[in-house]
C-alpha cells in the first residue's frame, strides 16, 4: 500500500514538472519579456514597457477595442443561447433531438474561415446587397468591428448553452413548484431560484467564450480589422528578439484576462447553492401546446440558420468561379477546380499532411498524459491531485496567444542558451532564418487541447468500479497492468470521444499556427487558409475549399464524441 502511495507521488510530481516545463514556464518567458530592462538578456526589471502600452494611442486603442469585441460577443451569445437552453432543460417540442443535435453545428468551422464566407454574403457587392438592391458596406472600415464580434458569436454561443442547458437540467424542480403554490410570479422565480443555481454553469461557459473572443486572432485578420491587441501581438513577432512591445502587450493580454475572469467569478459565479436532490428531468419537461411549440421550433431553427450562414457562404464560395460572385446573390458560375487545388497545390497539400502529422502526435500526448491526470484525480486521494485537475484544466482559461508567444519566448530561451545548428533535428527556433516549429507546434497543440482529453476520462473512469481494479491488485497484478487490462478497455469510448474531440480542435488550431508557423514548409492547414486567402485571383476559393475539408472533419468527430458524452460535452468547456 505504501509502495502504491509513493508511485502515485511520484507520478503527481512528474506530470507537475511536465505542466511547469510547456505551461507555466512559457508563459514565464513571455511575462518575464515584458518587464526585464534589458530584452535580449532577460535581466533586469522595468514598468516602462506596461507603461508605454498605456501610452501608445494605437495600442491604447487595440486594447479597449479587444475588450468591446470580448464583451459584445459574449452578450450576443448569451442573447442568442439563454432561451434556447431553457426551452431545451423545460420542455418538449417538435424535432427537439434534431435541434440539440444541430447546436453543435457552429463548432464545425472555425470563425476566421466562417469570415471569407460572410465576407462574400455582406460585401459591398456580396448577395445580400444584390438581393436588397442596396450598396451598403456592411462590413467596411467602420463595420469590420461588429463583423468580427457576429462571426465569433455564432461560432461561440454553443459553449454557453451546453453548460446553462446542463445547469438548468439539474435543478430540483420542486423548489420551483413550492415557490409557484406560494403564489411566487414566474419572473420572480427566474430571479430568485433558477439564475443563482444555474449562474456557476453560466460563468463556465460566458468565461470561454470572452476569454476566446478576446485573444481570438483569426477572425479580426480576416476581417482587416489591425486595431486590435491579439493582431498587434502577432505583427510584432518578428521583432520580439529586439524590442520589448510584443513582450509587453502579452502581459498586458494576459492580465486583462485574468482580471476579467475574477471579475466574473465574483459576478457570475458568487456563491454556490447545494440542493437536496437533483431532480430526473426528462420525466418532468412539460410538453408545449401547438403554437408555443411551434414558436419554440422556429426560434431554434432561426438561431441555427443564422449560425450557418457563414458556413453556406464558405461552401458557395469553394465552388464558385474566379469572378462569378460578384453582384449576385449565388455564384453565376461553378468550378471543382478550387477541391483539386485544396487537395493538389504543393502548400495545401503540404499542410494539411503536416496538420495530420502535428495533431496525431498531440494526440498521442494528450491520451498518455490524460489517462495518468484522470487517474490520479479520482483514484487516488493523494494531496495535490487538485492542483493537478486545475493545472490540466489551466489551458482553457490562459489565452491561446499568450501561450503561443511564451512559445516564441521559450524558443529563443533556448536558443541563446542552446546555439542550434542548422539541420540540427532538435532546433527549436521559431523566429529564424531557419526556423524549426515541429516540436513546439506538437506541443502546444497537445498542452491546449488536454483538458478535452482530461475531462472524458474522468467522466470515464468515475463511472467504472473500482472494485474491479482494486481485485485485481490484490491478485498481485501491477497497477499499470490493472489499469491497462480493466480501466482502459472500459473507458475506451470515452478516450475515443475526447481523442476526437482533441485532434479536431488541434487540427484547426488558429493562434498557435499562426504565431509558430514561419515558413510554408511548416504550414499547418489554418495558416495555409489564412495565406492562400490573402491571395488574389481563386485564393479564396481555395481556401474556402480547405475550410470544407475542415468542416468535413468537425462534423464527424463532433458528432462521435456527441453520441459518447451526451450532456456532458459541455463539461469538456468548462474552466
Amino acid at each position: 500500500m505504501r509502495l502504491r502511495i509513493l508511485g502515485q507521488y511520484a507520478l503527481l510530481l512528474a506530470l507537475l514538472g511536465v505542466f511547469g516545463l510547456l505551461l507555466i514556464y512559457p508563459i514565464w518567458l513571455a511575462v518575464r519579456g515584458g518587464f526585464a530592462e534589458d530584452v535580449q538578456a532577460g535581466t533586469g526589471f522595468t514598468l516602462r514597457h506596461v507603461g508605454l502600452v498605456f501610452a501608445d494611442p494605437l495600442l491604447r486603442e487595440g486594447l479597449v477595442n479587444a475588450v468591446m469585441v470580448a464583451v459584445m460577443t459574449t452578450l450576443l451569445s448569451m442573447i442568442l443561447a439563454l432561451p434556447l437552453a431553457y426551452l431545451a432543460a423545460n420542455y418538449r417540442y417538435p424535432f427537439k433531438g434534431l435541434w440539440n443535435t444541430l447546436v453543435l453545428v457552429p463548432f464545425v468551422l472555425p470563425p476566421f474561415v466562417g469570415a471569407i464566407g460572410m465576407k462574400a454574403i455582406l460585401g459591398r457587392f456580396g448577395a445580400v446587397n444584390t438581393l436588397l438592391g442596396t450598396d451598403i458596406d456592411f462590413l467596411g472600415p467602420h463595420a469590420r468591428f461588429w463583423g468580427v464580434v457576429i462571426v465569433e458569436a455564432l461560432h461561440l454561443y454553443p459553449i454557453i448553452y451546453l453548460n446553462a442547458m446542463a445547469a438548468m437540467a439539474n435543478l430540483d424542480p420542486a423548489l420551483d413548484e413550492a415557490a409557484q403554490n406560494l403564489g411566487v410570479p414566474w419572473w420572480r422565480r427566474l430571479s430568485s431560484i433558477t439564475a443563482p443555481l444555474v449562474r456557476p454553469g453560466l460563468f463556465a461557459g460566458a468565461t470561454i467564450v470572452f476569454i476566446w473572443s478576446f485573444t481570438e486572432l483569426g477572425t479580426p485578420l480576416m476581417f482587416d480589422f489591425y486595431a486590435v491587441t491579439p493582431v498587434q501581438i502577432f505583427n510584432g513577432i518578428k521583432e520580439v528578439s529586439t524590442t520589448a512591445q510584443p513582450y509587453a502587450l502579452t502581459v498586458v493580454l494576459l492580465a486583462c484576462a485574468l482580471l476579467f475572469y475574477v471579475m466574473g467569478k465574483l459576478v457570475l459565479g458568487g456563491r454556490a447553492y447545494e440542493m437536496y436532490s437533483k431532480a430526473s428531468r426528462a420525466g418532468d419537461e412539460a410538453r408545449l401546446p401547438l403554437l408555443p411549440g411551434l414558436a419554440a421550433t422556429s426560434l431554434f431553427a432561426f438561431v441555427t440558420f443564422l449560425a450557418i450562414v457563414p458556413h453556406f457562404g464558405v461552401v458557395l464560395a469553394s465552388f464558385a468561379q474566379e469572378g462569378s460572385w460578384y453582384r449576385s446573390v449565388l455564384p453565376q458560375a461553378l468550378t471543382l477546380n478550387h477541391y483539386g487545388e485544396a487537395l493538389g497545390h504543393p502548400l495545401a497539400f503540404g499542410s494539411i499532411v503536416n496538420s495530420l502529422i502535428y495533431s496525431s502526435l498531440a494526440l498521442v500526448v494528450d491520451i498518455v498524459l490524460g489517462l495518468m491526470i484522470a487517474y490520479l484525480i479520482v483514484r487516488s486521494r493523494i494531496r495535490g491531485r487538485m492542483l493537478l485537475d486545475t493545472m490540466s484544466m489551466m489551458p482553457l482559461a490562459v489565452p491561446g496567444l499568450v501561450m503561443a508567444f511564451g512559445f516564441v519566448a521559450l524558443s529563443i530561451q533556448l536558443s541563446s542558451v542552446w546555439p542550434f545548428r542548422e539541420g540540427d533535428p532538435f532546433n527549436l527556433t521559431i523566429v529564424s532564418a531557419n526556423p524549426n516549429p515541429i516540436i513546439l507546434l506538437v506541443v502546444a497543440y497537445a498542452i491546449r487541447r488536454l483538458p478535452y482529453v482530461v475531462r472524458s476520462a474522468v467522466a470515464g473512469i468515475e463511472q467504472t468500479s473500482g472494485e474491479l481494479e482494486q481485485a485485481a491488485v490484490n491478485l498481485g497484478a501491477s497497477t499499470v497492468y490493472a489499469v491497462r487490462k480493466i480501466i482502459v478497455p472500459l473507458v475506451t469510448a470515452n478516450l475515443i470521444a475526447g481523442g476526437l474531440l482533441a485532434f479536431s480542435f488541434a487540427m484547426i488550431e488558429v493562434s498557435d499556427s499562426l504565431i509558430l508557423a514561419q515558413q510554408e514548409r511548416h504550414f499547418p492547414i489554418t495558416k495555409a487558409i489564412y495565406s492562400f486567402a490573402e491571395r488574389l485571383g481563386d485564393g479564396h476559393g481555395i481556401a474556402s475549399a480547405m475550410g470544407v475539408w475542415c468542416m468535413a472533419l468537425m462534423t464527424v468527430t463532433l458528432a462521435g464524441a456527441s453520441l459518447v458524452l451526451g450532456r456532458r460535452l459541455g463539461a469538456i468547456f468548462r474552466v
